[in-house]
């Protein structure tokens, strides 16, 4: 029989992209995970997760399994958080930062049922796009997205962000799928810069330069376009998510991204009020759980 921590450690697998970073997220032996792993795949009799000396690849099985399982894993979690809070009458103000896009989001959810189980809190969520100083901006914690290079705060990860180059079916039905980068240069792509500028994208086999027809430096107009056919798009996989779960956009070149940016939940240093501690944890639980 399948077990909670065997579904947790497939959906980590998932979230980290290799065995090995799954298992130090889970605090697990490399070998207990794939052990986990392929329990869950002898059960199911399916193929979840193609396996190279590099890294893991859900299956289009896989990853839809893997997003039932995040939904199930995040409603323990959330049963968890409850029963540990309904004795806790927690009070106050709470400060939180994050970026315009990651906020609404992903903290929306997580925090208005925060606040129905402790109506005697307040929250305010900033929402800005550029790094901020916790104490200056007073915020009594913030969701950071890549590289920790402050040494005044406290931080917890909560995974990685994985930056994919995505396409409409339609469009790769039309256009091909690139097998490698270099198969860019014949491919529109959608820019972030003007589109008579030049732009490269990053991967493990260097960059490359892409052009295209549409650009613009909104990321929901970017990932809109993709949507319409318009051209491939590199963006964050939190970003485009719900759109490829939807089969609304498709992965390409996964086998060359980059390694992954680190995204914590940072605080500062010093004494943390207990409804700080509490959303810190419910959190981390969340969203550790949430395929960034």
């Amino acid at each position: 029989m399948t077990s909670l921590q065997d579904y947790a450690a497939f959906v980590a697998v998932i979230d980290e992209g290799s065995l090995t970073a799954a298992a130090r997220r889970l605090g697990r032996s490399v070998q207990a995970v794939s052990t986990a792993l392929k329990n869950l795949e002898d059960e199911l009799g399916l193929t979840l997760v193609t396996r190279t000396t590099r890294r893991c690849s859900p299956t289009p099985t896989g990853v839809k399994f893997a997003a039932r399982l995040r939904t199930v894993l995040a409603d323990i979690a959330d049963a968890h958080a409850e029963a540990l809070d309904e004795a806790a009458q927690l009070s106050g103000p709470i400060r939180i930062g994050a970026s315009t896009l990651f906020g609404p989001e992903f903290l929306m959810p997580i925090l208005a049922g925060f606040i129905e189980r402790h109506p005697e809190t307040t929250i305010e969520l900033a929402l800005s796009d550029r790094q901020v100083d916790l104490v200056k901006e007073g915020l009594d914690l913030a969701i950071r997205i890549g590289p920790m290079n402050q040494l005044d705060v406290k931080a917890k990860k909560l995974g990685l962000r994985r930056r994919v180059v995505v396409g409409a079916p339609g469009y790769l039905a039309r256009r091909g799928r690139p097998g490698e980068p270099a198969d860019l240069a014949q491919h529109d792509c959608i820019l972030r810069r003007n589109a008579s500028q030049k732009e490269s994208w990053a991967f493990t086999s260097g960059n490359v330069e892409v052009r295209g027809r549409f650009s613009s430096d909104s990321a929901l107009a970017r990932h809109r376009a993709a949507t319409l056919g318009l051209g491939l798009c590199m963006a964050p996989l939190w970003q485009v998510h719900s759109l490829v779960d939807a089969g609304q956009l498709e992965l390409v070149l996964d086998a060359y991204e980059l390694p992954g940016t680190p995204i914590h939940i940072v605080w500062p240093e010093g004494r943390t009020s207990r409804r700080v501690r509490a959303v810190i944890d419910l959190l981390a639980a969340r969203l550790s759980l949430a395929g960034l």
